[in-house]
């Protein structure tokens, strides 16, 4: 799996977790979705994925994105 499918999954399912907790257990969950979807526009101008950082220490072959 490469660091950019990581990153993407990894996105993915702190959404769908946040929207289900949001639901399920209590409303500031959603703050976890809003979280998430600005550190993908950050990461997106910035460049800088704390979550790559972490992917890429654990073994992550590069992909395109993120180096």
């Amino acid at each position: 799996m490469t660091l950019d499918r990581a990153v993407l999954m990894f996105a993915g399912f702190m959404v769908l977790a946040s929207l289900a907790l949001g639901y399920f257990v209590s409303p500031w969950w959603y703050l976890l979705t809003a979280f998430a979807g600005f550190n993908m526009l950050q990461a997106s101008v910035t460049g800088f994925c704390p979550a790559a950082m972490l992917f890429k220490r654990l073994g992550c072959k590069s992909g395109i994105a993120f180096k």
